[in-house]
């Protein structure tokens, strides 16, 4: 027995009067961080999509419908004896709700009046009920009051004109997609595409590591402009620990460099908006908001390595393989951070995160906050190398939260500072510290001779003065 037999109802509920038919009842952008969801089946039984009239909403291929007298209509069909039909604008849904009768009970006896000009109003209002309710018979049964309308036939309205409104995905896109570049990449382990943005007219670009490192050693990058022009691009520097590379174009001029933003002053949940070449389709533009900050996020190395470990932005907006590299930006086209990593479900129970160059979209997103990232460019260009904040130490998680500290290199900050192996780090000035990433991600985004207040599990503060040092790539 199916939900549409009619011996599935109740043969007390009301038939219509003419066909005997019952009313029917209602059912992570290049490295290790990626996701997909299961169509679901079942529920409610699927019907066709029914059209309704536009005044009353009855659905004209109803049996209820054109074909035949229609019960709630003022020139339906008789009610049952002993009913009245209540008079409802728009009429109810022929169709009712589960276990409701569609006609409406009996109305109460009305005294008996003998004023003619009541009689008169009676029937004024007998009639424009009925002119109503002809038109919507009329309607139904394809009757036509005029000659039809074709919206084939109207003019194309007038062409846009005019700059978009400040602060939309319209003008952010505008003002951005210039100056992102597709980067086309290969070398002895393989081949690939990411995306950049130009930092300077004369050819500065500036993407993740993980998107030109199979080039940093005798391979190839080609660099894919948005009006399709192409040059050639080499690796001026990169940074693993943080993610972060410098690419320089030759051959090109006049280049149209982003404005930089910052990422110090985000808030969660202002909008961004992403822009990038995902699985190689160039000038890809997505929007969302700040989903979250100060994400530690662990974006490459081996299981237990912390080579990348970024202090991420986290957005929804959709980032997917070939993001990598590209900008997020605010609604005034400032970029905020760099599109690194996608959220990885398959290593969930890790806290990975994949490179936008594997896995799929599933919300969750991680750009590096550009602060850090301007600043290790800034190194890069200036220096040829990248220069990595530091303490020290070894550090692996605690059993009771925090990040304890393992052996201390001799000369180190912290050394310097007087901490030993086995303190365990709760907060760094006022941030809290819960796991071994957290501590590196927080000391990473700050710069070099900065100093920083750890305040340890037993109660003691300890200031260190960060350290920096070379990095050198594998």
């Amino acid at each position: 027995m199916t939900e549409n037999d009619p011996s599935a109802h109740d043969p007390a509920a009301p038939r219509h009067p003419e066909t005997g038919q019952q009313p029917a009842q209602g059912g992570w952008a290049g490295s290790p961080y990626g996701e997909q969801a299961q169509p679901e089946s079942g529920g409610a039984p699927q019907y066709s999509e029914p059209s309704y009239h536009a005044v009353t909403g009855a659905d004209p291929s109803s049996s209820y419908g054109a074909q035949s007298a229609n019960p709630w209509s003022a020139q339906g069909a008789q009610l049952p004896s002993g009913q009245t039909q209540q008079s409802v604008y728009p009429p109810p849904n022929p169709y009712g709700q589960p276990g409701t009768a569609v006609y409406n009970t009996p109305a109460a006896p009305q005294p008996k009046r003998s004023s003619g000009k009541l009689l008169a109003g009676v029937a004024l209002v007998a009639l424009l009920v009925g002119g109503i309710a002809g038109g919507a018979v009329g309607y139904l049964t394809g009757g036509t009051s005029g000659p039809a309308g074709n919206a084939l036939d109207a003019p194309k309205p007038a062409q846009q004109t005019g700059n978009a409104p400040a602060g939309s995905v319209e003008a952010v896109a505008q003002k951005l997609s210039p100056s992102v570049v597709e980067l086309q990449v290969s070398g002895q382990q393989g081949a690939g595409e990411g995306s950049g943005f130009v930092i300077s007219t004369d050819g500065y670009i500036l993407t993740n590591n993980h998107v030109v490192e199979v080039a940093a050693n005798g391979g190839q990058i080609q660099a894919v402009f948005q009006d399709g022009k192409k040059a050639p691009a080499k690796v001026i520097g990169r940074d693993p620990t943080t993610d972060i590379a410098v690419v320089k174009v030759s051959g090109v001029n006049n280049l149209t460099p982003v404005e930089i933003g910052r990422s110090d002053d985000l808030r969660v949940g202002q909008s961004v908006v992403a822009i990038g070449s995902p699985f190689e389709l160039a000038g890809t533009v997505t929007s969302g908001i700040v989903s979250s900050l100060h994400r530690p996020v662990r974006a490459g190395g081996s299981s237990g390595d912390q080579t990348t470990v970024m202090d991420a932005v986290q957005t929804d907006a959709a980032i997917n393989p070939g993001n990598s590299g590209g900008p997020l930006a605010n609604m005034a086209g400032q970029v905020i951070g760099i599109n690194s990593a996608i959220y990885s479900p398959q290593s969930a129970s890790g806290g990975q995160g994949q490179g936008a160059s594997e896995g799929g979209n599933v919300g969750i997103g991680f750009a590096i906050p550009i602060d850090q990232a301007r600043r290790t460019a800034d190194t890069i260009i200036k220096t040829g190398q990248a220069v990595q904040t530091y303490i020290g130490a070894q550090v692996k998680d605690a059993p009771q939260g925090g990040a304890e500290l393992g052996a201390i290199t001799a000369g180190s900050p912290a050394e310097k500072a007087g901490l030993k192996a086995g303190d365990i780090v709760t907060k760094i000035d006022d941030r809290t510290i819960d796991s071994a990433d957290t501590l590196v991600a927080a000391v990473r985004t700050r710069a070099p001779d900065e100093k920083a207040t750890f305040t340890l599990s037993d109660g003691r503060t300890v200031e260190v003065t960060l350290g920096g040092q070379p990095v050198q790539p594998n």
